[in-house]
């Protein structure tokens, strides 16, 4: 599972291990010991399943449901008054979830930025393998 991981607008993807999350719900605060970024706290933000669906909060459960949207999360409205019936995913993390966002709520004594430059780093040592 990819977790992206973010703050103040900027981010970084990590792969993590989906087990340590399942049964959570978006807007739940964990730990980020867990994903290996020592005292952090994180929030659930959202997410999508393997298919590319969103995830949304309030829509009840693991599983995937069409509902009738106006705005917000899986919709963007063509104008007012305007609502059409779409596929959701439910906000409980399963094992079809292929991507979580997690926003950072407190910051640890390693600093965000390091991650960043920790990553940048890894891309460009790929992008010179494959030259």
């Amino acid at each position: 599972m990819k977790a992206v991981i973010s703050m103040k607008g900027k981010s970084f993807q990590k792969e993590i291990d989906g087990n340590l999350l399942y049964g959570k719900k978006i807007g739940d605060v964990i730990q980020g010991g867990s994903l290996g970024l020592e005292n952090y706290e994180l929030q659930i933000t959202g997410g999508s399943d393997k298919q590319g669906f969103p995830m949304r909060k309030g829509v009840v459960g693991i599983t995937r449901k069409k509902i009738v949207l106006s705005g917000g999360v899986g919709y963007k409205s063509e104008g007012k008054g305007i609502r059409r019936r779409k596929s959701i995913r439910g906000e409980i993390i399963s094992e079809e979830i292929a991507q979580i966002n997690l926003k950072v709520l407190k910051e640890g004594q390693k600093k965000f930025e390091e991650f960043l430059d920790k990553k940048s780093s890894e891309e460009k040592e790929k992008s010179e393998e494959k030259k």
